[in-house]
């Protein structure tokens, strides 16, 4: 099977979804690919963005760290996806670190090109513009669910989230999900989170499957 070239890759990005053929060329010969491992830290918080990332394949997490090293993730992030940015647009540092999951490549444009892109192209900005919403709005609901739900609440919302349909009345989690990793992404300490999905499993709301998938037998148990 043929490699796939630099144009073929920025294809399959939305973002870049608008650009003319030539447009398309250009930008071909500016980015770089570039391959992290599992583990791998893309941007670091508190350090000034150079560079916009475009993620090709993989799969990594936008997390934040407090003085005291408590992390929280914010989002899981997968192709398609950008990284960097807001660092690039108002000159200041990330406000959250991003680092891979397992095996992650990324395409890089430089400052000097994302500036060009967002110059030359209004279809490129009005997806920087979108997904910056689309981030406001994931902020603020998370804001909400802390505010406004118990941990029940707040484990049940992510596990919702992160289910795939299997038939009518059931959602189910294949991608790994540690009790650590859920307890990030609502505030929560492990023993808690490991509590409540001992709770949702008696009550017959989840189940762990051979395979180590989750399903979620109900949907009631969004309306937690």
């Amino acid at each position: 099977m043929a490699m796939l070239t630099t144009s073929d890759l920025l294809r399959r990005v939305p973002m870049f979804s608008g650009l003319t053929q030539a447009q398309m060329l250009h930008l071909a010969h500016t980015v770089v690919k570039q391959r992290f491992k599992r583990g791998q830290m893309v941007i670091e918080q508190g350090r000034k963005g150079e560079s916009l990332y475009i993620i090709l394949s993989g799969r990594a997490r936008v997390i934040m760290t407090d003085r005291r090293g408590k992390e929280v993730i914010l989002n899981t992030l997968g192709p398609g996806d950008y990284i960097g940015e807001m660092s690039l647009i108002d000159g200041k540092t990330h406000s959250a670190s991003v680092k891979t999951e397992i095996q992650t490549d990324v395409l890089v444009l430089s400052h000097a090109e994302f500036v060009r892109c967002l110059t030359d192209n209004q279809s490129i900005a009005i997806w920087i513009i979108k997904g910056l919403i689309q981030r406001l709005r994931k902020s603020s609901e998370k804001v909400s669910s802390l505010a406004l739900m118990d941990v029940y609440g707040r484990v049940a919302k992510v596990l919702v989230d992160a289910g795939e349909p299997m038939g009518e009345q059931e959602l189910v989690i294949c991608e790994k999900m540690t009790r650590q990793d859920i307890a990030k992404m609502v505030g929560a300490s492990r023993e808690m989170v490991s509590r409540v999905m001992r709770d949702f499993e008696d009550q017959g709301f989840i189940k762990t499957r051979d395979d180590g998938c989750i399903t979620l037998k109900e949907r009631r148990l969004a309306l937690r």
